[in-house]
């Protein structure tokens, strides 16, 4: 039976990328010669990432992305099986590396990506729309390329306010503080920060955010003031919180895994979030499933993107208000913490 357009997701990543992580033996040695321990690449780009768990999960989803039809991406997003929209560009995408030490931290070292201009950005826009049209959630997720006017995310909210869909937002920096300059006009339906986001657009030290939740809140209100309708804040060691405009607050705690690989975890965070969406979910249940998806991506390797018999919900500990304690005071990195670098 054919899936209803009311289920599906459309991702838009406009700085999409190889990701090649290096798995490293132990602590990296500047200047010295490191023999890996092994090594993988993965497509992807934020959009890109969230798109992938979606269709793991069986869910209809759309990838969007500017890309020439002979780049490595597109054969590596069609060989996984994911419908996929393209706009040409004649530069290749841009390549990810991610070094991953045994002990789950990761450096990244992330290329800028190929400039867009007018014209393949309004053909991008278009192709967005397009897909847009019937489905339940657009995506716009992770950096703009070198080039892109800041506020392109805001414009673009504006714009898919005619099709009726409901529009999440995973950025960061410029285009994040754009996105919240521009109005309520330009609010997502989700925007899904981060506690050193959060913490800048609170004009807060990001330590304030994770120490004390009531400060986390305090900056998530704003966040409603601007227009945003939810807001789902990963606060790492503390798990993440999802509040909603009408009062609904609730927190999370992750469960503990053997971390491999934070990359790409808040991104399937995101995807839980929506699937569970999707699937009708109450607003503790999206967030139970937003964060049990995000460890079970951090207990993989790379950027590989879990399975749904991968997921544990029922590790997570949902609770509706803040949470009693502020953060856990361990240092071991915790996959909801979403604190993917764009």
């Amino acid at each position: 039976m054919t899936e209803p357009q009311a289920g599906r997701v459309v991702t838009l990543t406009a700085n999409p990328g190889l990701d090649r992580t290096l798995e490293l033996p132990g602590p990296l040695e500047i200047g010295g010669v490191v023999r890996l321990v092994g090594s993988a690449t993965e497509p992807g780009g934020k959009g890109v990432n969230v798109a992938r768990a979606v269709a793991a999960a069986g869910g209809h989803v759309v990838s969007v992305l500017p890309t020439a039809d002979h780049d490595p991406i597109v054969h590596a997003l069609l060989a996984i099986g994911l419908e996929i929209a393209t706009v040409p560009v004649t530069s290749a995408v841009r390549t990810n590396y991610t070094l991953a030490g045994p002990d789950g931290t990761t450096t990244k070292l992330n290329e800028p990506g190929t400039a867009l201009d007018n014209m393949t950005r309004t053909a991008l826009a278009a192709v967005l729309h397009q897909h847009a049209a019937g489905a339940r959630w657009v995506v716009l997720s992770g950096s703009l390329p070198p080039g892109t006017p800041v506020d392109w995310y805001a414009e673009l909210v504006r714009s898919l306010r005619d099709t009726g869909v409901r529009v999440a937002v995973d950025t960061s920096e410029a285009p994040l503080r754009a996105l919240l300059a521009d109005g309520p006009g330009a609010a997502p339906d989700l925007l899904k920060p981060n506690s050193e986001e959060l913490a800048q657009l609170a004009g807060v030290p990001e330590k304030e955010v994770l120490a004390d939740p009531e400060v986390a809140l305090a900056a998530v209100r704003t966040l409603h003031d601007r227009g945003v309708a939810e807001v789902l804040l990963t606060l790492g060691a503390a798990g993440a919180l999802l509040s909603t405009a009408d009062g609904g607050l609730w927190s999370a705690r992750p469960p503990r895994i053997a971390v491999r690989s934070t990359v790409g975890a808040g991104d399937c965070s995101l995807a839980g979030y929506l699937l569970a969406d999707l699937a009708g979910a109450e607003p503790p249940e999206r967030l139970r499933t937003a964060v049990a998806y995000g460890a079970a991506s951090a207990s993989l390797p790379g950027s590989a993107v879990p399975t749904p018999d991968q997921v544990d919900g029922s590790a997570v500990l949902v609770t509706p208000g803040l949470p009693v304690t502020a953060a856990v005071p361990d240092t071991t990195p915790v996959p909801a913490a979403g604190r993917d670098i764009r």
